[in-house]
């Protein structure tokens, strides 16, 4: 059977953990879905209008993280580091499902949702994945931050760089060809914010359940936390994280490049908004062994094989 067939997972995986932002606990569980079906979540802890599909123009707020909210209200929020597991991995078909509006934060990264993905294994369909390809040059600007989409016949690369004034250990850049690299330290990378912005985002009503075994935080150039980075880029690495999360919103895999300074949530989320809201600017392909781009298919018969 063809590695570029859809995917979900052999069977369901729970875990529990605290919402960064709400604080609460909260219980989420995958399960296995059907070709075609697509990434589903659903809010058990409602009776009611409880299922919420992951849509680029259904994102209500990408302040701090991304927030997914469907016709009737109904909420999910920080999706994006269990999206950019699932985009990684090459997860085309999951239910989602969660006993309150955020999902767990676990170590602030992607490596517990990897990590249990990847030992309960892969169940693959007869339906062939679909691609989203960018076919012309978008860019989206906000002052100084900006994200560009281009075309790229053979990958998906992922250009960011962050910039700060006041702490210039989160001065990074990094480059990810994610079906060609080893996604290990983007995947284990920490979320991260600076001391003083603390107390900030706590009388905003955010971080409430933030603490240092979810977060790297810096005060000045050091780092408070026991664990210190995990990798050289830990910082840069996780906002392509982010970016790699926002960007499965649009429905499929994508193959293209993606170039992004000083971005976030807001950035990513407006530049696919303006990407996919004309035709001309992109094509969403059947896969075929005969045109895929080399890099997606040994990429994908790597994650197969593993």
């Amino acid at each position: 059977m063809s590695v570029l067939n859809q995917k979900t997972i052999k069977k369901s995986l729970e875990f529990k953990g605290i919402g960064l932002h709400s604080g609460k606990e909260v219980a989420m569980t995958l399960f296995p879905a059907p070709p075609n079906a697509g990434i589903i979540f659903k809010r058990s802890d409602l009776k009611n209008n409880n299922l919420i599909f992951p849509s680029v123009f259904n994102v209500s707020s990408a302040s701090y993280c991304t927030k997914l909210t469907n016709e009737s209200g109904v909420s999910v929020s920080t999706v994006e580091h269990l999206m950019a597991a699932l985009c990684g991995l090459g997860i085309d078909n999951l239910l989602i499902d969660l006993n309150s509006e955020e999902l767990p934060i676990m170590d602030g990264s992607a490596k517990n949702f990897v990590e249990l993905i990847e030992k309960v294994g892969f169940k693959i369909s007869d339906q062939p994945i679909r691609i989203i390809k960018i076919d012309k040059k978008i860019t989206y600007k906000d002052n100084e931050k900006f994200i560009i989409f281009e075309p790229n016949k053979i990958t998906l690369e992922i250009d960011f760089e962050i910039k700060y004034r006041q702490n210039s250990i989160l001065n990074q850049r990094n480059k990810k060809n994610i079906y060609m690299d080893d996604l290990k330290d983007m995947f284990y990378s920490r979320t991260f914010c600076l001391f003083e912005d603390v107390e900030k985002l706590k009388k905003l009503g955010l971080a409430q359940g933030g603490s240092l075994d979810n977060a790297i935080v810096l005060k000045g150039n050091e780092i408070l936390n026991t664990e210190k980075l995990r990798n050289a880029n830990e910082f840069v690495n996780h906002k392509i994280l982010d970016c790699l999360g926002d960007i499965y919103l649009a429905g499929h895999r994508m193959v293209g490049k993606i170039t992004s300074s000083q971005g976030g949530h807001n950035v990513t989320n407006q530049g696919l908004r303006e990407l996919l809201s004309n035709n001309e600017n992109f094509s969403i392909i059947e896969l075929k062994e005969k045109n895929i781009p080399h890099s997606f298919l040994v990429r994908n018969s790597l994650k197969s094989s593993a």
